[in-house]
């Protein structure tokens, strides 16, 4: 199992570069250690974890090896004025958000404070008449219906005049954010501005000295539910019990799958199999997963999205609603109806995605090295997720915008290396509003101030080329031989994969391609048999589109070999593909195959 892959792949394909990490270690002796193979230990290198301890966390690092929630700057002082408030009698109104991450924060902090005898309810912006996070209404609203204390989640970081405001009305008011702390900037130098609340718990404060960077909302939220029970004497299992609510927003929000997020992760999944949330349950149930076999991909790309929708489609009380049911029935209805409404944003999604895909097409700038794409008639909820899309196409940073009752309204995608809310920053004077992070972000501004934005964002972007090109990083070059189900199955402790830790990749520059065929109900998916350089065989299926594979075959080798290849003829077809080893189970036979993620041209 050489590495000869490292020099003999191109620099750069049409679409992509591939490289082979050149990471060194003792891969055998972190074998010989931890009873894996040297593959695995190679990918663990790989994935940037070092030494014993961080390996041994790694594989099997449990709720243990959590970091002490106080470490976190104002943690105690915001426990501290949670609690008293219980004692006194005060309601406490929750500030949350209106995605995956702001509706799980906001049932962690409900239940935890409903737990240790407080009195508190949830509070959302509409997402479409007042935009994310803590506004003058809710803390209006909050103060006449006789809340005492205003507790964000998710939000709040930069929401400096309602909380002045709740300040005023005598209100004590504590933030829990994950977001950027917003700042001004002169001479090279940065001046951070908090809001004036009694305390700030965010960990990307510059004077927080939390080692653990990349916590979600929930999953802050989650640590200050700690200190309250700790100090309330609630046992730790109750404490376990909000895991898979700090799990569900992690995945959702795309945090970086390393640390505290994977240990969270891990646990929240592990207990979202035997979850007592009817809601929940049910709603698996109507999206026919398996409580018992459920991945981060699945909250990912099946439950988040599902909770997203209420959120973006209708108000977020949906998904609030869904997750307090007290009866099955009750759940069965709100999950269906939850089912529903993503089923309808899907059939939305795509058509904004078609229309923004037309928009660049025939646009002047459509080399843009920051795409900023205007779109008539979408609902505002959506242009995130087009903006997803549409980064993926075009690999570069992207803002999708549409017209709002003010202005317009847009929400970005970023690539590595650009970093969205600090280019945002640089944009202030010519912005309403706007947040966000290295990776997404979301803005309003007014109309004339669309083009001039463009123009600045461009001129400032630092981009390369090269950044520009998608990069394919490839763990180990392994021939098919090497494949086991006892390999397969070990990989399972790598899991849960996603952000910061994907799923393992592996590649060979030759394959000879003995037969080809289009299976699948929709027609949808390749499947190949495979020759590998070590003469090894297997079945290998491509989840792409077949017809792009087909006219990249045609386009390389020609129609009269891509037909002889289609019909299982001698061929000349050889193709380098980029994979990930599985298991195939029909009738009860067993079989390996492997799963072709890339794939181009390398000539012998």
């Amino acid at each position: 199992m050489g590495n000869g892959l490292k020099t003999a792949l191109p620099e750069k394909t049409m679409r992509e570069r591939w490289r082979v990490y050149g990471k060194k270690a003792n891969f055998n002796k972190i074998a010989e250690t931890f009873h894996i193979s040297p593959v695995t230990a190679r990918i663990i290198r790989n994935r940037d974890v070092e030494g014993e301890e961080a390996i041994r966390r790694y594989l099997y690092g449990t709720v243990d090896d959590l970091l002490d929630p106080l470490l976190m700057k104002d943690m105690g002082l915001a426990a501290d004025l949670i609690w008293q408030a219980v004692k006194n009698g005060e309601k406490i109104a929750i500030s949350s958000d209106f995605d995956v991450d702001g509706i799980f924060s906001g049932m962690i902090l409900w239940e935890g404070i409903l737990r240790i005898g407080g009195a508190a309810d949830i509070f959302t912006p509409d997402r479409v008449r007042e935009g994310y996070g803590l506004n003058d209404r809710i803390v209006r609203e909050a103060y006449n219906r006789g809340f005492d204390v205003i507790l964000t989640c998710d939000n709040g970081i930069a929401a400096v005049e309602p909380v002045q405001l709740a300040k005023e009305l005598g209100m004590t008011v504590i933030v829990t954010d994950h977001h950027e702390v917003p700042y001004t900037e002169e001479n090279g130098q940065r001046a951070y501005r908090l809001p004036p609340a009694d305390a700030v718990v965010d960990h990307k404060r510059e004077d927080c000295p939390y080692p653990f960077k990349k916590l979600c909302g929930a999953g802050v939220a989650y640590k200050l539910i700690q200190v309250l029970y700790d100090r309330c004497a609630v046992g730790r299992e109750e404490l376990y019990r909000l895991l898979e609510y700090a799990a569900m927003a992690t995945v959702a929000d795309v945090m970086d799958l390393e640390g505290e997020n994977r240990i969270i992760v891990r646990e929240g999944l592990r207990r979202l199999g035997n979850t007592e949330n009817l809601g929940l349950q049910a709603l698996m149930g109507a999206n026919g997963l398996d409580p018992k076999r459920l991945t981060a991909y699945h909250i990912g790309f099946v439950i988040g999205p599902c909770f997203n929708a209420a959120g973006r489609l209708e108000t977020v009380k949906m998904a609030i609603d869904l997750l307090r049911s007290s009866t099955m029935e009750e759940a069965h209805r709100r999950a269906a109806e939850l089912k529903q409404l993503n089923d309808s944003r899907k059939d939305l999604t795509q058509k904004g995605v078609e229309q923004a895909i037309q928009v660049i097409e025939n646009a002047p700038w459509k080399r843009d090295k920051v795409l900023l794409v205007r779109i008539r008639g979408c609902h505002e909820s959506l242009v995130g997720i087009i903006a997803g899309r549409i980064r993926e196409k075009y690999y570069r940073p992207v803002f999708v915008f549409t017209d709002a009752a003010e202005g317009i309204k847009g929400s970005g995608r970023s690539i590595e290396g650009y970093h969205m809310f600090d280019g945002l920053m640089q944009c202030e004077d010519l912005l309403e509003r706007f947040g966000g992070h290295a990776m997404a972000a979301g803005l309003s501004l007014k109309e004339e101030n669309l083009e001039i934005l463009r123009k600045r964002l461009n001129d400032r972007c630092t981009l390369t080329e090269e950044q520009l090109t998608p990069l394919v990083q490839i763990d180990v070059p392994m021939p098919l031989s090497y494949i086991s189900e006892g390999l397969i199955e070990e990989f399972q402790l790598l899991e849960p994969f996603g952000k910061g830790n994907t799923k393992p990749l592996f590649a060979q520059q030759h394959f000879h391609i003995a037969k080809g065929s289009i299976i699948g109900k929709h027609k949808n998916v390749m499947k190949f048999q495979v020759i590998g350089e070590d003469q090894a065989a297997m079945d290998a299926l491509y989840f792409g589109d077949p017809a792009d594979l087909c006219g990249y075959i045609e386009a390389e080798y020609g129609k009269e070999q891509l037909d002889r290849m289609m019909d299982g003829r001698r061929n000349d077809v050889d193709l380098a593909f980029t994979y990930y080893p599985s298991v195939n189970e029909f009738r009860g036979i067993r079989s390996l195959q492997i799963i072709i993620q890339n794939y181009c041209r390398i000539p012998r």
